[in-house]
């Protein structure tokens, strides 16, 4: 069980990492459920949510 522990803890810090990667998810999965059933999801948070996804990205976190 303890084996297993440390398989998940180190799991969850590797999905955290790079926080640029984890915003742009989250920013296609909303782009995505929006298309798909017409959700309206404002522009402002979309637009601040791509611009910070992308900035992780080229800063490399």
């Amino acid at each position: 069980m303890k084996d297993r522990a440390h398989l998940t803890k180190g799991l969850f810090m590797n999905f955290t990492k790079n926080i640029g990667m984890l915003l742009l998810a989250v920013y296609l999965i909303l782009a995505g459920l929006g298309l798909l059933f017409a959700i309206m999801i404002p522009s402002v948070l979309m637009g601040i949510l791509a611009i910070l996804a992308g900035v992780f990205i080229l800063i490399g976190r």
